[in-house]
């Protein structure tokens, strides 16, 4: 049986204040929860008889408390209630961009600020290989529920920090590569295995400040080139098609 004060504790981890006062974060569900407990050890698990029952030997010494269908409802965060709630310690990095850019493929994020996008950017990352995301400080929160549900548990292999994204790159003398409306086509584009990819905001693109420090703009051209098109791709999918021909062409080297 879960307490009023328990209820009251994972509703309030919704609002980014809470998490960082109590240096806590939400994740709901068996997939989600089940990543995390491979590489962090829970504050707090609740869950339905059936999952602690499969999974009590991963939580010794963790607080648990078990759930009925009603009281699940009554405190998950989710529209469509999943069997397992758990609550995480908030993790700290110590990692440096310059540092990271300069031997890894690196993604920087300049004010995304969708949750949606934040979240499936960090899941992207993990199946691209790329094992850290720098933010800037006005980005979405990446421990706010929505967000670390669109992780789908990349979050268990993915360092997310954030930071001064423009003082950060200043310092970079790896190659800083942006997308933009006008920028060179990436597929005729020399391409390094590592340095940083910028991905900007989803209305604004790229800010002012940062579009200074990139050194090789480049663009994803629409097909065929001189067809009418939306006008611009989602961050998240840009992410996506940009990752997937960095990856392309490391692969293509390593095989010549």
């Amino acid at each position: 049986m879960i307490s009023k004060a328990r209820i009251k504790q994972i509703h309030a981890l919704e609002r980014k204040k809470a998490r960082l006062e109590q240096q806590l974060f939400v994740a709901e569900g068996p997939k989600l929860v089940g990543e995390l407990l491979t590489s962090m050890r829970p504050h707090y698990v609740a869950a339905t008889t059936a999952w602690m029952e499969e999974n009590r030997q991963r939580l010794g010494g963790v607080q648990t408390d078990t759930l009925t269908e009603e009281e699940l409802r009554r405190t998950s965060l989710l529209q469509h209630p999943q069997s397992v709630i758990a609550l995480f310690p908030l993790p700290h990095y110590d990692s440096n961009l310059s540092e990271t850019g300069a031997t890894e493929l690196t993604l920087a994020l300049d004010g995304v600020q969708d949750p949606g996008n934040m979240g499936t950017i960090v899941r992207l990352a993990d199946w691209f290989g790329i094992r850290h995301v720098f933010c800037s400080l006005d980005c979405a929160d990446i421990f706010n529920p929505k967000a670390t549900q669109a992780t789908m548990g990349a979050l268990a292999r993915v360092e997310v920090h954030y930071i001064d994204l423009a003082s950060e790159l200043s310092k970079a003398s790896a190659p800083v590569y942006g997308t933009f409306l006008d920028g060179d086509n990436i597929y005729q584009q020399t391409l390094s295995p590592h340095g940083i990819i910028v991905m900007g905001n989803e209305g604004k693109g790229i800010s002012q400040e940062i579009e200074r420090l990139v050194t090789h703009r480049l663009y994803i051209p629409p097909y065929p080139a001189e067809s009418q098109t939306v006008e611009s791709l989602n961050v998240a999918i840009a992410t996506a098609i940009t990752c997937a021909e960095f990856r392309r062409r490391t692969a293509l080297s390593s095989e010549s």
